[in-house]
């Protein structure tokens, strides 16, 4: 999944397709214009805190930042005490608000300043004023030696996440550890109403997991690049076929990182360009500058919708 991302970070595209998603707007637009790049969205139980990721250009720097949101207005951007070292990136909160679930690649002794393999670590806090904790590594069966990605926890504790097993005849898929008497299960990838042979990663999860969304790569009736598609559960638990959100929310670049909150708002990282698809004109060296330092730019940035799934999907 990294290099699928990082493959799109630095491929130049020549041609471009008109999306029609209305009513994408972007997301801490001041705050996130004044990074090379920014993804994922995590936003406390409270909604008084967003957390989300800076990276360099290459994207191989990656540090996790928060803003605080008071009486609507956000603060300055600050990065977290623990952050800012190795490579830290996609944040979930815990249900309460009391754990942080995020990836690293910082080294399971702290006396080693030798990065490791991507792992699931987190977090915790008394309370929603208290400090964080010193991270720990979430540890077997979930972390193995390969990479494990974009932790999704659910009100039962479940552990969804994408993996890249290369000892499969598949690329990313989206796995789950169930969690039952203090311990998470063996992690199981989840069927082919979910995965395919292709690259399926990022999945977001409901806390009562009855909604799935997440980015598949390069699908038949996708939409260019990485597309958001969502999936619902049945009463059994059963996941249905995954269905690509479509032109409200898609673009013909990368789409990827998906948050829903309980609002039914979607957050997501997009990389499209639309402020460098009208060639109806020649443009003057002011003009390319400002379409080149707007926010569509073909950078990661944030993205919100408001969604009607019930009506849409």
């Amino acid at each position: 999944m990294r290099n699928i991302i990082l493959l799109c970070l630095l491929t130049v595209t020549t041609s471009f397709s008109q999306n029609n998603s209305d009513g994408v707007q972007p997301f801490l637009e001041a705050i996130v214009s004044q990074f090379p790049n920014v993804r994922d969205t995590a936003i406390s139980p409270d909604n008084t805190e967003v957390i989300f990721t800076v990276q360099s250009l290459s994207g191989d720097v990656s540090a996790l930042v928060m803003v605080k949101k008071t009486e609507g207005k956000y603060s300055e951007p600050k990065l977290l005490p623990f952050s800012g070292q190795f490579s830290d990136m996609e944040p979930f909160f815990s249900e309460d608000g009391h754990e942080l679930y995020f990836v690293s690649n910082r080294p399971l002794d702290s006396a080693s300043n030798e990065p490791k393999d991507y792992d699931i670590w987190f977090v915790t806090r008394e309370s929603l004023t208290s400090k964080w904790s010193e991270p720990r590594n979430i540890g077997a069966p979930v972390n193995t030696l390969l990479d494990e990605f974009y932790p999704a926890i659910t009100t039962s504790g479940n552990l969804y996440f994408t993996l890249d097993d290369p000892s499969k005849n598949e690329k990313d898929n989206i796995y789950v550890s169930k969690f039952s008497n203090g311990t998470y299960s063996k992690p199981e990838a989840l069927g082919p109403a979910i995965n395919s042979k292709g690259y399926e990663f990022n999945a977001f999860v409901s806390p009562e997991e009855k909604i799935l969304i997440y980015t598949c790569y390069n699908r038949e009736d996708g939409h260019g690049s990485g597309d958001l598609y969502i999936s619902y559960s049945d009463q059994d638990g059963n996941w249905s076929k995954a269905k690509n959100m479509g032109d409200v929310v898609n673009s013909s670049q990368m789409d990827y990182c998906p948050f829903l909150d309980r609002d039914n708002t979607l957050y997501f990282t997009s990389r499209r360009f639309d402020s460098l698809q009208n060639t109806s004109k020649k443009r003057s060296l002011s003009e390319l500058k400002d379409a080149i330092n707007s926010y569509s730019n073909g950078l990661s940035r944030l993205y919100t919708k408001s969604m009607k799934l019930e009506n849409k999907f």
